[in-house]
């Protein structure tokens, strides 16, 4: 594997820090306009994404080019699950803190492992199933205390959506990474957001709000820095390798903290706090056996292309 140049891999360090940034604001808003139900959110989040991601588009290439795809299909299967688990994740901010939202979506990478192996039949072996028994003895620590008090309360159902988001987001990117030898980057971000866009019109007859002044700023800001989140996330992979970028993603949890604390008079509890250690130990595991993986894979392949095997 070529080594990319260091200022490279900084750039696309930034890049991801400042996507982390701008999504943890982003669920801010989106948790600030609480009484606007979730169908209605990713309605404003999906498509005031698109005037931002269309001058990307044009920007690099032409619409044009930009959205052709080999499978519609594909397209609309990716968006209807990574729609359900935005709705989910909408929802779910409604019942829980912030940071409690956050450390629970900790969980998706580790959730992807397991769907890897069963639907790609990726190898599922010793460390891969630790880390994944790590993650989840994570995640119960963090949810314990809101299941206890039943699992008829809000906070049970606000656990059960954040879970039921986290899955689906697992789900939607193993098939992105099927996808990812036959799409181009631009075409999955495009048609994903106009997938959401029109799925979030179906939750119309159940009880859209006409929004105020503010919730309305406060939606159109989500829609506005979600979509710039895509565009530097999808940047950010274009200076260093996913290995080297995806334990800067837990930075999220520190935001969700400052921002949860300062603006909504959230603070974490240390069963909270301890869970979420477990959790991102379990993600950072994951990612390091999974770019050695790719290293071993990369200098196999060239020490059988010069026939040394």
């Amino acid at each position: 594997m070529t080594a990319l140049p260091r200022t490279d891999v900084s750039r696309g360090i930034a890049l991801m820090l400042a996507s982390i940034t701008v999504f943890t604001v982003m669920s801010a808003f989106i948790k600030a306009a609480d009484r606007v139900p979730a169908g209605e959110a990713m309605f404003f989040r999906s498509v005031m994404a698109m005037p931002i991601i269309l001058v990307w588009l044009v920007s690099h290439g032409g619409i044009a080019r930009g959205i052709a795809t080999t499978s519609i299909r594909n397209h609309a299967v990716r968006g209807i699950v990574g729609s359900c688990a935005m709705g989910l994740g909408f929802a779910g901010l409604k019942y829980l803190p912030l940071p409690e939202v956050t450390a629970i979506r900790f969980v998706t990478p580790i959730v992807m492992v397991v769907l890897a192996a069963l639907i790609l039949g990726e190898s599922f072996r010793f460390i891969r199933i630790a880390a994944v028994a790590l993650g989840f003895v994570g995640v119960v620590i963090i949810i314990a205390p809101r299941l206890s008090v039943g699992l008829e309360s809000t906070l049970a159902l606000g656990v059960g959506l954040t879970l039921g988001s986290a899955c689906l987001a697992a789900l939607a990117q193993v098939f992105v990474k099927g996808m990812a030898n036959v799409e181009s980057t631009t075409a999955i971000v495009f048609w994903f957001s106009a997938t959401s866009t029109v799925l979030s019109l179906l939750t119309l007859p159940f009880g859209w709000v006409w929004p105020t002044g503010h919730e309305f700023a406060l939606l159109i800001g989500a829609g506005l820095v979600g979509g710039l989140g895509q565009i530097l996330l999808t940047s950010s992979y274009r200076f260093a390798d996913a290995g080297v970028l995806a334990p800067f993603t837990y930075v999220s949890m520190l935001w969700s903290v400052v921002i949860g604390y300062i603006w909504f008079d959230e603070v974490p509890t240390l069963g909270m706090l301890v869970g979420s250690c477990f959790v991102i130990a379990a993600g950072v595991i994951i990612v390091l056996r999974e770019r050695q993986l790719g290293l071993d894979a990369t200098a196999r392949r060239k020490v059988k292309a010069k026939g040394l095997q």
